[in-house]
């Protein structure tokens, strides 16, 4: 069925490639990775998407949320705060409403606070579980920094968590409760992250290689990344479309033949009332896991033929997790608006196995629809379907 358009009128981000969105698009049209080694104490190599510098001083507004998702999560709003002020001052603060993804949440703190209260006995004195750890400070700090009061809430489906906000923020605005949303999605990095997908031996030592036959793993990044989407107004892109699947194939393995990606992509064609053949650019969830990328490219065969480029910009920020999708949308938003698709850096020598079409240098191309792909553990899937204004 198809599902009522609406305007994407403004996006930010922070991650590996920068900490404004300014500089994250400089890098990426120049096909600079933004990946270096871990900053964490962690017994292996690895190289993470690690937001260059270091991050900022919390805003007093936010102070109580201290932790470093919350650094990362202001880094990013930054770059787009002045269009949530515009749609405050034009919507009202109670029509803005706010749906975030993240994985982790504020645990980066409560790891800081355990490791203090292993070596002395006590919690640190700065700890509160309740304003740091939980996943809804993201969305708490996004208002108190913009000033609205509309519904919020937070989608946690592990790595399609920032994609699947799309679809809600369109039910939002059909349901007539917001008349803007701010969606997207915000992880930092941790142990509990670089070293569990460690100890399930996908991690890469050096920097990831999606599609290609030399993969030798995913790279974690961090990330926020932010967009408007709104009842009306100046489109950067339109929000055609998000199919949603849940496979449950197992708990960290998609299907084999990529059954759970197909349906999500399909989902989202129908919603956009577009056909196959419309498709025109697949940012691909391309992790550079064996599994991942084998069972992705099956589906996209299957769906899309052999012709239509695919690229994975995992290898320029690493896996940002519950950022991913949002942080790849803005990427697909990014060949829209300026009409080119990035190289899939590190996919040469492509693997034999894999045959659809993931370019290894820029193109100049005008796309008009664009996929975004988002596949999460369980078989949480998302597709986000984006369309050039008219």
């Amino acid at each position: 069925m198809r599902v009522t358009p609406y305007p994407i009128t403004a996006y930010g981000l922070a991650c590996g490639l920068g900490r404004d969105t300014a500089s994250v698009l400089t890098r990426l049209r120049n096909g600079e990775r933004g990946l270096s080694p871990v900053p964490l104490d962690v017994p292996f190599a690895t190289v993470t998407g690690t937001i260059p510098g270091d991050l900022p001083d919390l805003d007093a507004r936010i102070a109580e949320h201290d932790s470093r998702l919350a650094r990362v999560t202001q880094l990013g709003f930054e770059s787009i705060a002045t269009e949530v002020a515009r749609a405050v001052s034009e919507w009202g603060p109670a029509r803005v409403a706010c749906v975030l993804g993240t994985s982790t949440g504020g645990i980066w703190a409560t790891e800081v606070a355990h490791a203090e209260h292993h070596h002395t006995g006590a919690l640190p004195a700065r700890f509160d579980y309740r304003t740091q750890h939980p996943f809804h400070i993201t969305t708490d700090i996004c208002r108190k920094l913009g000033g609205f009061s509309g519904p919020a809430y937070i989608v946690s489906t592990a790595c399609s968590s920032s994609g699947k906000v799309f679809a809600s923020a369109r039910r939002l605005l059909d349901a007539g409760l917001a008349d803007a949303v701010l969606v997207g999605g915000a992880d930092a990095l941790c142990h509990t992250t670089v070293r569990g997908f460690f100890s399930l031996g996908v991690m890469a030592e050096g920097e990831c290689m999606p599609f290609s036959a030399d993969r030798p793993g995913m790279n974690i990044g961090e990330g926020a990344a932010f967009a408007l989407v709104e009842r009306r107004g100046t489109p950067r892109a339109m929000l055609l479309g998000v199919g949603e699947s849940s496979d449950a194939y197992h708990p960290s393995s998609p299907p084999p033949e990529g059954r759970g990606a197909l349906a999500a992509m399909e989902h989202a064609l129908r919603q956009g009332g577009l056909a196959a053949k419309d498709v025109d650019y697949v940012n691909a969830h391309g992790t550079g896991t064996k599994h991942n990328d084998s069972a992705e490219s099956q589906a996209v065969e299957a769906l899309l033929g052999r012709e239509v480029p695919v690229v994975s910009t995992k290898g320029y920020t690493g896996h940002t997790l519950g950022a991913c999708g949002a942080v790849e949308a803005i990427f697909g938003i990014v060949s829209l608006e300026e009409g080119f698709l990035p190289a899939s850096v590190g996919s040469t020598p492509r693997d034999p196995e894999i045959l659809i079409h993931v370019p290894s240098e820029r193109l100049s191309l005008q796309p008009r629809y664009v996929l975004s792909n988002s596949f999460a553990f369980g078989g949480n899937n998302c597709s986000v379907l984006l369309g050039r204004p008219e």
